[in-house]
């Protein structure tokens, strides 16, 4: 047993005193040129492989030489316009746009369902909340609030409305909304309606400002323009005004359903400037996506609730409005480029030292398919303890089918 943990401890000290001594060898590549038609061809193919790759898509595509900047300082501001006939009633933008004062989230409404004439008072709560159908007073706790429902309980039974079952008792805005709730068809006008969205992005690393509208030379022909004019990709990419239509369809959303259930979309406004080129190359483009789960029908559309309150008969009285429409989000992205020394030499040594991965394949390749009686690797690998005596002929090796008998290393070796 102690035999045998010496030897494991003699065995160790040798294995660490060739590790630190051999830590402290210098290794150096040695030159050998292999004539062997299949391995110069997967060489040279590797070699235009991963030239290729860093001319084409890290210097062109990606534009490696370039400072670039990701995050830039943007303000969004939104406008909706259009006039809409609902029954006897003109709709404006202050009755159907939300938030007034624009921003970068901004909504129209599409769908109402209203309930006209609520009051505080006491009536029947919802059938449909939990525990609420009760037989006597008994079944009803009173000052108990269920936060699904109404209100809060009075601990009194009473019928539910014109109907022969019964509820409990809550005081509330009554009548309740589910029960007098009147559904207005969809304002079908509403695809006519236009949003105007004004950006302004500054890149600070570079000290670009730019806009996403047409510079006029007055401010006349400006306002004459922008109200015209409409959002086209090819003939006008600097008008600012979108109708809600044209982003349905970007969106790949039929605006019917959106007026039925609502949506969120997102309009992405997206900066890619190469500010090698003059600023006025720096363009946005536009693009469109619903943001809400459309497969999800409990989470999917977009809805809110307001009131209008007033006073009938000396008594504060509302109208309680729900309102299903189109939100739309505006995402700016913004991404610039300039030529910069420092990338540029930083990728081009880093497509110098890649092309040495050719070399590492193709010998990989010799010495574990080709040189199966490891003629290459002696020539290869050589080990030098001392200065030798005599003078080396040449670090530079041939191996090929022809020449003298010193160089011919090919008999034997499957080429």
């Amino acid at each position: 047993m102690c035999e045998a943990f010496l030897q494991f401890i003699m065995g160790l000290r040798e294995f660490i005193k060739e590790y630190f001594l051999g830590f402290w060898d210098y290794e150096t590549p040695k030159v050998m040129v292999v004539k062997n038609r299949t391995l110069g061809v997967i060489y040279r193919s590797v070699q235009f492989l991963v030239i290729t790759y860093f001319i084409w898509y890290v210097f062109i595509s990606q534009k490696a030489y370039q400072e670039s900047e990701t995050r830039p300082e943007s303000s969004v501001y939104t406008l909706m316009k259009g006039v809409a006939v609902h029954g006897d009633d003109i709709l404006d933008t202050v009755e159907y746009a939300r938030p007034s004062e624009g921003g970068d989230v901004i909504s129209t409404i599409l769908r109402r369902e209203v309930t006209y004439d609520q009051k505080q008072g006491t009536c029947a709560e919802y059938f449909k909340v939990a525990n609420a159908n009760c037989t006597t007073d008994s079944d009803c706790v009173q000052g108990e609030v269920d936060f699904n429902g109404h209100g809060r309980r009075t601990g009194k039974c009473v019928p539910y409305y014109n109907h022969t079952f019964k509820t409990c008792e809550i005081q509330t805005w009554c009548p309740i909304e589910e029960y007098a709730v009147v559904r207005e068809p969809a304002l079908v006008e509403a695809i006519n309606f236009t949003v105007f969205i004004r950006n302004s992005i500054h890149f600070p690393k570079f000290k670009v400002l730019r806009g996403n509208i047409k510079d006029a030379s007055n401010r006349r022909d400006m306002q004459k323009y922008l109200s015209k004019c409409l959002y086209d990709e090819e003939k006008e990419p600097y008008c600012p005004n979108f109708r809600l239509g044209y982003i349905a369809d970007q969106a790949r959303e039929n605006f019917s359903e959106l007026c039925r259930t609502g949506g969120v979309i997102g309009a992405f406004i997206n900066w890619r400037c190469n500010l090698d080129l003059d600023p006025s190359h720096c363009k946005p483009t536009y693009s469109f996506r619903r943001l809400d789960l459309r497969k999800d029908e409990v989470n999917s559309g977009y809805y809110y609730r307001f009131a209008k309150y007033y006073s009938k008969d000396g008594v504060e009285s509302r109208t309680l409005i729900k309102a299903y429409g189109m939100r739309l989000d505006v995402i700016v992205h913004g991404h610039a480029g300039k030529f910069s020394p420092i990338p540029t030499i930083i990728s081009t040594v880093t497509a110098m030292t890649s092309v040495g991965i050719c070399t590492i394949i193709c010998d990989w390749i010799m010495l574990t398919f080709i040189d199966k009686n490891e003629v290459y690797s002696e020539r290869k690998f050589d080990e030098v303890i001392n200065m030798p005596t005599v003078p080396i002929p040449t670090e530079l090796s041939y191996i090929n089918s022809y020449g003298s008998n010193h160089s011919d290393l090919s008999d034997g070796v499957p080429l």
